[in-house]
């Protein structure tokens, strides 16, 4: 008896969390065709779900979502969970209701965010004739909302396979999220949320989603519950899609849903399609004991990097955080992974350094852009700023290619005069400028590795990228005698496709490095001995090693970095000679020293003054006669125009010939039909 009451209370536990069903806490769907090209009346897409959901749905006791779910790609059992068509559905006839039951992609336990995240890619041929709106609704939001409390969620789709203006097909944006960001309460904050599209050089825009949206001339509801659930005064600023907002309830969450939409150009009127993003914010109040500063994730990638992969090879990315007072430990990562991504525990190598290890091998299935996002949690709630990347599976990302002596990839090297301005470098693919702001391309003093002057290769007209190359023109003078080096940051050649798959940093003070001529170094010496005398001569601040007749970029001979003076001392003594005993004539030796002959640019000037004054002046003697008869032709044509004499003349000439032909004939034209 005792046993069948406590199966009893079981089976109704579990009965009231699926009845209760407040367990949705937002998604994303959007899509790309697996060929843009336009082949034949069809195409096969690539449409991406992602959903977040309370960790305990779908299991009747605990662990719930475990890492090891994530491992072997365990399905998030919903039951009915099906996306559909909600209008113009006439267009795709055989577009047909598609599974929403994901495969766990995250997992976590933490006690206030409590998420089960999971994604599903699903191929679909349809006719180019398709222009839908696609959704999923159910119910329910969870509890504990600010607006929106257990209601029903809608997130909508539209899903335009038409032709593009360009001929190719379109790819809807792209974005990503963690399930909930945590900030405090009454404090200001600006979130941005992360937007790009395959298809370069469309315009994005981000906007509120709305209960009663015309799709094709019908009315969709796009956020279901939680159309306008954040507090008053939130602002959007759709180009960037930032939002600037206050949270005012504390231990609460906050629905935000947004439409991402894509623009041929910006003065289009009409979107090509339009992505939803949905997820929550949770406000709380910092305990008196928490650190003044937030955790921040510091590497290894920049925030929104975009990164190349290939498939079937493992990826072994390393998130780093670091925290700022003693005892701020941190105990959570909250994630939004691909498929197949495995997460470490979390490692505290060193005193404020925290560490957890990605693990991931892409398969064929993932091609194309694939989001990763995490933000790290302290023990006092204080949670970093969402850092995401998008790996780019199937594509490589441009690497600058190592400089070398003679002719080689960067330019110039070795050693350059100081009004030196022009300076470059290639890369292993077409490169362009990244889509990041602060990305920086450093000069470096390398005595003493302090900065000379950075260029921010986000917007710099100093940075020029065309094809392989990559030029930055300086406006410095450089110090004589100096040596310096170059460094780049991470995504300062990006790739041509899809996000721009970045390079990596450059940090070796050894990989491009260049030295000023010193004009104070270079002299001719001769010397005169008289045998057999011993003399001494010093060198002034020759090179350790001899004239090198293959010559850098710049066109000056190699030479080391590392100056030296040298100390020789040389004995001379003539030679014997068989010859008379009476005295003769003493004649003294005298040993010269080879020279290197230098020319400098003034030199050059200098030079050619004198011929080009020469060669001014006889090509105006040369041209002086014919620009004068060119000139009284001219004159001489005018005159005959307007002279009074002739065009009366004319009018007389005209007015004869109209006597002699006579009144004009006129014609008529008829067609028949």
């Amino acid at each position: 008896m005792e046993w069948g009451v406590r199966l009893a209370l079981v089976l109704l536990a579990s009965l009231c969390i699926l009845l209760d069903g407040s367990h949705f806490r937002g998604g994303i769907i959007s899509w790309r065709p697996l060929n843009s090209t336009v082949t034949g009346n069809f195409t096969t897409i690539l449409l991406h779900q992602r959903y977040f959901w309370y960790r305990l749905w779908g299991s009747f006791s605990a662990p719930y979502c475990r890492e090891l779910d994530v491992a072997n790609g365990k399905n998030i059992t919903v039951p009915g969970a099906n996306l559909i068509c909600l209008a113009n559905c006439a267009t795709s006839p055989g577009f047909s209701a598609i599974s929403a039951i994901m495969i766990t992609s995250d997992c976590d336990n933490s006690t206030i965010i409590q998420s089960w995240g999971g994604e599903l890619y699903t191929p679909l041929t349809l006719p180019l004739t398709t222009d839908i709106t696609i959704g999923f609704n159910s119910s329910a939001w969870l509890n504990q909302l600010f607006k929106g409390n257990g209601s029903g969620w809608s997130i909508v789709n539209r899903l335009n396979l038409a032709v593009r203006p360009d001929g190719y097909i379109n790819s809807s944006p792209v974005t990503t999220t963690l399930p909930c960001i945590l900030y405090q309460r009454n404090v200001s904050i600006t979130h941005v949320v992360q937007m790009s599209d395959n298809d370069y050089g469309d315009y994005l825009l981000c906007r509120w989603s709305n209960s009663n949206q015309t799709y094709n001339y019908d009315k969709v509801n796009e956020c279901g519950g939680v159309c306008s659930a954040m507090p008053n005064g939130t602002k959007l600023f759709g180009s960037n899609c930032t939002l600037q907002f206050i949270l005012p309830r504390v231990n609460i969450y906050y629905a935000v849903a947004l439409q991402i939409e894509d623009y041929y150009t910006s003065s289009s009127l009409v979107p090509m399609s339009s992505v939803p993003i949905q997820f929550l914010f949770y406000a709380y109040d910092s305990p008196a004991s928490a650190c003044g500063t937030a955790p921040s994730i510091i590497g290894v990638r920049p925030n929104r990097a975009c990164i190349g992969v290939p498939v079937g090879v493992q990826l072994n990315e390393t998130i780093e955080v670091q925290t700022y007072c003693p005892g701020q430990t941190i105990v959570d990562f909250v994630t939004s992974s691909p498929i197949g991504m495995t997460h470490s525990t979390i490692s505290n190598p060193s005193t404020g350094l925290w560490i957890m290890t990605l693990t991931w091998t892409p398969i064929v299935n993932q091609l194309g852009p694939q989001g990763f996002c995490a933000g790290a949690v302290d023990n006092s709630i204080l949670q970093s700023t969402p850092w995401c990347i998008t790996y780019l599976v199937g594509y490589d990302s441009p690497n600058l290619i190592l400089p070398v002596l003679v002719q080689g990839s960067a330019s110039p090297i070795g050693t350059v005069f100081s009004n030196q301005s022009l300076f470059s470098i290639q890369a292993t693919t077409t490169v362009g400028r990244p889509s990041r702001n602060t990305t920086n391309v450093c000069f470096h003093y390398d005595s003493t590795n302090a900065t000379v002057f950075c260029y921010d290769a986000g917007y710099s007209p100093n940075v020029i990228y065309t094809g392989y190359t990559i030029v930055i023109v300086t406006n410095y003078t450089w110090t004589p005698g100096q040596s310096y080096y170059v460094t780049m940051d991470n995504g300062f050649a990006s790739g041509s496709v899809f996000c721009h798959a970045e390079s990596l940093a450059i940090t070796d003070k050894t990989f491009w490095r260049f030295d000023i001529w010193n004009p104070a170094h270079s002299s001719t010496t001769t010397t005169t001995t008289t045998p057999p005398t011993t003399h001494t001569v010093t060198s002034l601040g020759t090179t350790t090693t001899s004239i090198n007749t293959a010559c850098t970029t710049s066109g000056i001979v190699v030479t080391s970095t590392n100056a030296s003076t040298t100390t020789t001392t040389a004995s001379t003594t003539p030679p014997t000679t068989a010859g008379p005993t009476t005295a003769g004539p003493t004649t003294t030796g005298t040993t010269t020293e080879s020279t290197i002959p230098v020319f400098y640019p003034v030199d050059f000037e200098n030079a050619c003054k004198q011929p080009v004054a020469i060669m001014s002046a006889v090509m105006m003697v040369a041209f002086m006669p014919i620009q004068a008869l060119a000139m009284y032709a001219a004159f001489t044509k005018f005159s005959n125009i307007h002279k009074p004499s002739n065009i009366a003349a004319k009018k007389r000439h005209q007015q004869r010939m109209r006597n002699i032909l006579g009144p004009k004939t006129t014609f008529t034209r008829v067609s028949n039909f």
